[in-house]
């Protein structure tokens, strides 16, 4: 009865550790080739999370205006927005992004 106990403890421990963290946070947002220096083919919306960036899923960089505009684009401006969502298969799948400046 005790290694039952002890097993399903361990198993209840285990599924909760693997659960996804979701971040909200204020962080930068530009274009991850242009700005970020990703790997990739166009222009894509990418965020910086604790000084890694990452693409994103859920929000494109045209949804923010003209990605190419010169004192707004995303690629010619690295911006500030909060943001919130996960990062799984190491991209930001965001719920959430709003532009401060």
């Amino acid at each position: 009865m005790k290694k039952i106990l002890i097993l399903a403890i361990l198993f209840i421990g285990f599924s909760c550790s693997n659960k996804k963290q979701e971040i909200k946070q204020v962080a930068e947002i530009s274009c991850g080739q242009c700005q970020f220096d990703l790997e990739g083919g166009g222009c894509n919306l990418a965020v910086r999370v604790n000084d890694k960036a990452y693409y994103v899923d859920g929000f494109g960089i045209d949804d923010f205006g003209d990605a190419h505009d010169l004192k707004k684009g995303l690629c010619n401006k690295i911006r500030k927005g909060e943001i919130a969502g996960i990062i799984e298969n190491e991209k930001f799948v965001a719920t959430k992004i709003n532009l401060l400046d």
